[in-house]
């Protein structure tokens, strides 16, 4: 008879400090495009099929089947599909942890790893996330949290802990983040600092004040920001007159989303049509 023990070592652990906050697949349509956006925790993107770009930071990085893409919280980005081998994906939130990468000169703010050598693992665990909560049997909450640690070391592996996900060291503070999350979402309609503060109970200046301090602009200017962008993506990819641009993306007038375009981009959104179309 033999019996073989072997005692557990506690080492530094991700328990308590990971939460995960959703889980969601989604495949890209035609007819469906992403501005630039930002969340408030850490998103994992996991190419299951297709072929497209993550725009991160205004650069562009190629994705394909069995890439990993993490984002860090805070970190401007969106996905862009190729319409011949459409993007599908499942896409993990995380708060409380950031991505902290050793390896070449990078930014830490994202990586892409390419998982090949353990995609049967990662997708097996993927998809049992996806059925626990989608049937919210009892205990799925649990389940999920669990796999969730467990596809965080599996990362770490792969990657020999050079690229790994770390404590968050700052948090964003819930004002700005509810208050660009708002932005995100209602950028169309009128928007004042005024309502930006009273939707969030606090003084216009004290939200004005934390907003840049977290974000290193002002929310009107954030605001300005997303509906160019958005402009940006109506001159390249449709006919659509000035005028309907500029209601589209909740500028006031033609004239005057003519005037905040041209400074922003140094060109008239007519120059600038001609040149990407």
């Amino acid at each position: 008879m033999s019996n073989n023990k072997y005692e557990l070592i506690q080492g530094n652990s991700i328990r308590k400090t990971a939460k995960l906050l959703y889980i969601s697949s989604a495949k890209y349509g035609g007819d469906w495009h992403s501005v630039q956006h930002t969340h408030n925790c850490s998103e994992l993107f996991y190419v299951i099929e297709g072929q497209g770009q993550f725009l991160i930071e205004n650069q562009t990085y190629p994705v394909s089947v069995n890439d990993l893409v993490i984002v860090n919280p805070n970190v401007l980005h969106t996905e862009v599909s190729l319409n011949a081998s459409p993007l599908k994906y499942i896409v993990l939130g995380i708060e409380g942890l950031e991505l902290s990468a050793s390896t070449k000169e990078n930014d830490t703010n994202f990586c892409i790893i390419n998982l090949k050598s353990i995609k049967d693992t990662v997708l097996h665990y993927l998809q049992n996330m996806l059925a626990e909560i989608e049937t919210k049997k009892p205990g799925y909450d649990v389940v999920c949290q669990d796999l969730t640690e467990i596809l965080i070391v599996l990362l770490g592996r792969q990657t020999n802990f050079s690229t790994i996900l770390t404590p968050i060291s700052k948090k964003t503070s819930r004002l700005c983040g509810s208050t660009k999350r708002y932005i995100d979402t209602h950028y169309q309609e009128n928007i004042t600092l005024d309502q930006l503060a009273e939707i969030n109970h606090v003084s216009k200046y004290h939200l004005a004040h934390a907003f840049a301090e977290e974000y290193g602009i002002s929310p009107i200017n954030y605001l300005i920001s997303k509906r160019i962008a958005e402009a940006e993506h109506l001159l390249t990819t449709t006919d659509f007159s000035l005028s309907l641009i500029s209601n589209t993306t909740g500028f006031s007038s033609s004239s005057y989303f003519a005037q905040i375009f041209k400074k922003q981009k140094g060109i008239s959104p007519t120059e600038y049509r001609k040149q990407n179309r």
